[in-house]
């Protein structure tokens, strides 16, 4: 029997659903030049990375002054000389300013040189400093080179695609742009944009160039599908999204802009950039999330406007970003009928810039009256289905029961030892993970490689050992999921397990966290002999993380023995008070 607990839903007996996965679509290799690729990696699963010692800024502000190294404290990044600028480069830079080029993350240490594209952990820094390095390297932006074999394929891409005014058919043109809703979209912002048109996928090239040049690095493919009355958009990124990341629009940003319009697609970055000539960029996934790794590209600027969509999903991811932005700086366009997505409000005839004036200020001291908060009640009012969560596309009965799946809470789940709560609980975090939300799995009680080949079964409804012929074709789709796990095995500390969540939240931008199960944590803790006192010290850990990062928690618990004939009770999970009163 399985029990599933949750904070203001009373108890309930879950039973297992059956359906189908829908697995996300990519560009079909017959439209791709060039035979089939596969690429064997040594990482099987996309494994959490955390530092080997969490790093405050203050650390980093106290180990920069001890080794005399001048700094300068910006939004999110210290900027610092960097050290793995060459004499040639040096010569090159005229003024203090353009000699801080070294930029490091105040939460993760994580730098990034802006003129040599040199990147690495707070460690490597250290290493550099101390003379422990390996002398200058050569970095990209956010991740390694990509693989040749991505570069070629980008390549023949890009020479196949064509400028979308440079089609041979006034007809074809007419119709890409009615798909894509881009009628009133200039062809000069295209030239301006580098935007071009793949035929025989029928879908807009997108580029990304390489911070500081004119370098391709990488492709976004946006292909138009109609779906019902309305149009269904699948993107495609060469390299996988896990490999690569750009801003779209970032070789159009000047030294002196101080102000820039953040969007979750470079559909929206082209309306805005046209309607109102303000600098525009478009983040590489979308409203899923902010690399950390691409804010040192944002520090120039004084005011960042974030609008990022329509609905209250992309408003969430909205207040979400400014955060690791700094909020004092950020701005939030509101989604609401007459503020749509720019694309939209620009095909609508809607004024862009007085929509931008009417941005909202992501940070305030405190709120003071029902004045501040009535738009954010009638967001609520107006969108009854959203506010409830994202819904189970497989577990109907779920969503009649808790209604959806919502950020800042806490959900218990507890069964008998055998009775499949692994296997459902992966299942139901699979739902959502294929709907975009950022899970985190922390299986301390079997290993990450059992879970993942349970997970891929379940991904693709069926038995993959008797047909391996098609387990590269499901791997590749599971593999572009953001699905993450933490490499810890038996006994943990809280402390160390929240670290991590807290990590996970700031730099993949997690929304669902999965804990496989608190007695492992259990033993671990040292505070009183009393177990129930232990258990709820932890319980409370976990509730705080939930509240304090907007992220939700699904704990799995083991109940005491009870009789094969009597039904699970709260009091079953160690008789808790903060466990049975959820």
């Amino acid at each position: 029997m399985w029990v599933f607990l949750r904070s203001g839903y009373p108890l309930r007996i879950l039973l297992s659903l059956r359906g189908e996965w829908m697995g996300r679509r990519g560009l079909p290799r017959s439209l791709v030049p060039g035979p089939p690729r596969r690429r064997y990696r040594k990482e099987a699963l996309p494994a959490l990375e955390v530092p080997v010692l969490p790093v405050t800024a203050t650390e980093i502000r106290q180990y920069l002054r001890a080794h005399g190294i001048p700094f300068q404290d910006g939004h999110s990044c210290l900027r610092a000389p960097s050290p793995f600028v060459g004499a040639s480069q040096l010569k090159d830079q005229t003024s203090a300013t353009t000699s801080f080029s070294l930029f490091i993350n105040k939460t993760t240490g994580r730098f990034l040189c802006m003129t040599s594209l040199a990147e690495g952990s707070w460690e490597d820094f250290q290493a550099s400093v101390e003379g422990r390095g390996d002398g200058d390297r050569e970095g990209v932006l956010l991740s390694e080179v990509p693989e040749a074999e991505d570069s070629e394929e980008v390549r023949r891409i890009w020479n196949r695609a064509i400028p979308l005014w440079e089609l041979p058919e006034l007809e074809e043109a007419q119709l890409a742009r009615v798909m894509f809703g881009l009628t009133k979209v200039t062809d000069d912002t295209f030239r301006r944009f580098s935007v071009r048109y793949l035929r025989p996928a029928r879908s807009l090239v997108f580029p990304w160039f390489s911070p500081g040049s004119l370098t391709l690095r990488g492709l976004k493919l946006l292909g138009a599908e109609g779906q019902g009355d309305g149009v269904r958009y699948v993107e495609t990124t060469i390299p996988r999204p896990g490999a690569y990341h750009n801003l779209f629009g970032l070789p159009l940003i000047n030294r002196r802009d101080v102000e820039v319009v953040l969007t979750s697609r470079e559909l929206d970055s082209l309306a805005l950039n046209q309607s109102t000539g303000l600098p525009t960029l478009a983040l590489p996934r979308g409203t899923a999330c902010l690399p950390p790794a691409l804010l040192p590209y944002l520090e120039q600027f004084r005011r960042i406007v974030l609008w990022l969509g329509d609905d209250l999903r992309s408003w969430e991811a909205a207040k979400l970003f400014a955060r690791k932005l700094n909020p004092k700086r950020c701005s939030l366009v509101r989604p609401g009928d007459q503020q749509p997505r720019p694309l939209e409000a620009l095909n609508r005839g809607l004024n862009l810039s007085r929509i931008l004036r009417s941005a909202l200020p992501a940070w305030h001291k405190s709120i003071v009256s029902f004045r501040q908060l009535r738009e954010e009640v009638l967001g609520e009012l107006s969108n009854v289905e959203q506010v409830a969560g994202v819904r189970w596309s497989r577990f109907p009965d779920l969503n009649r029961l808790l209604k959806g799946h919502r950020k800042g809470e806490l959900t218990v789940f507890t069964g008998p030892t055998g009775s499949g709560k692994t296997t459902f609980i992966s299942e139901y975090a699979l739902d959502l993970c294929t709907q975009g939300v950022n899970t985190l799995w922390g299986s301390f009680e079997i290993s990450n490689v059992r879970l993942a080949r349970i997970m891929l079964t379940q991904f693709a409804v069926g038995r993959l050992e008797e047909q391996l012929d098609k387990y590269d074709e499901w791997a590749d789709r599971f593999e572009d999921l953001p699905l993450y796990f933490m490499t810890f095995h038996g006994q943990q500390s809280i402390r160390t397990v929240i670290d991590t969540m807290q990590h996970a939240v700031y730099v993949y931008d997690i929304c669902h966290v999965v804990i496989d199960n608190l007695q492992f944590m259990m033993g671990h803790e040292q505070l009183s002999t009393d177990r129930i006192a232990a258990q709820d010290y932890i319980v409370g850990a976990f509730r705080k993380f939930a509240t304090d990062s907007s992220c939700h928690v699904t704990l799995v618990i083991h109940p005491r023995k009870e009789d094969d004939d009597k039904e699970l009770q709260t009091a079953s999970i160690f008789g808790s008070a903060k466990v049975s009163g959820l």
